[in-house]
């Protein structure tokens, strides 16, 4: 994919990666940025004409509908807002699993069933799903948060094949801990947003189908392809 003249949208774009992604586009060519969150007044000033600021709680399906309607020139859309209760599966409030996976899975469902038309009638458009490591295999602790995460990993699969007929490409993105406002009580290395949005930029520009962008992500994700339970067993000590 080329960015020259495109227009992108990226949702949680008021902080963490998102923000990130969001500075690390303007670096090129673009014609438009739609930088979305639940509260725009929320959002930095990126100090750029291309950046327009829009209202969406993917959640919601009416906002995201007017959304759509509102961004019609959307060439890829990035998915990137999500949430973290770090509920347990077993002991964890019913409320915090559902909420992880009304957001991170079903409100990602919708941006892209909302904007799948969009995207088609645009030609060679793409669709980038901000996952996580933990989609992969499950960490005890936020069994929630990593169920939700594998849902979207499933799902970016299936869709990953059903629209390649319609001419989109869809890209996973597995980030591992990211110096942001929710991985602030991990206890572990971190890498920086700003280095992890540059990377996934160049995964999306390289036409890669599954995106690692920092370190401790491709050390997993190799681990990943060649031995999941070894992957499993792993995270099972943390």
């Amino acid at each position: 994919m080329k960015l020259e003249n495109k227009t992108i949208l990226v949702t949680g774009s008021n902080r963490g990666i998102g923000k990130a992604l969001v500075e690390a586009l303007l670096k090129y060519p673009v014609s438009r940025i739609y930088a979305a969150a639940r509260k725009t007044e929320d959002l930095p000033e990126f100090g750029d004409g291309r950046v327009v600021p829009l209202k969406l709680d993917i959640t919601d399906l009416d906002l995201v509908e007017k959304a759509a309607g509102q961004a019609r020139d959307v060439d890829l859309l990035i998915n990137n807002a999500g949430v973290a209760t770090f509920a347990s599966v077993v002991s964890g409030e019913t409320d915090a699993l559902k909420y992880d996976m009304g957001v991170n899975y079903l409100g990602t469902l919708n941006m892209v069933r909302s904007f799948v038309p969009v995207l088609e009638k645009r030609g060679n458009g793409a669709i980038a799903n901000v996952i996580s490591v933990v989609g992969l295999s499950s960490m005890s602790a936020a069994g929630g948060y990593c169920a939700s995460k594998a849902a979207l990993f499933s799902a970016t699969q299936a869709m990953r094949a059903e629209l390649k007929t319609k001419g989109i490409f869809v890209h996973a993105i597995f980030p591992g801990p990211i110096d942001t406002d929710m991985a602030r009580d991990l206890d572990m290395p971190k890498t920086s947003a700003q280095v992890t949005a540059e990377n996934i930029v160049k995964g999306i520009l390289a036409d890669q189908e599954d995106i690692f962008p920092d370190p401790m992500s491709l050390q997993l994700g190799e681990l990943w392809s060649k031995d999941p339970k070894g992957l499993e067993r792993q995270f099972s000590l943390m």
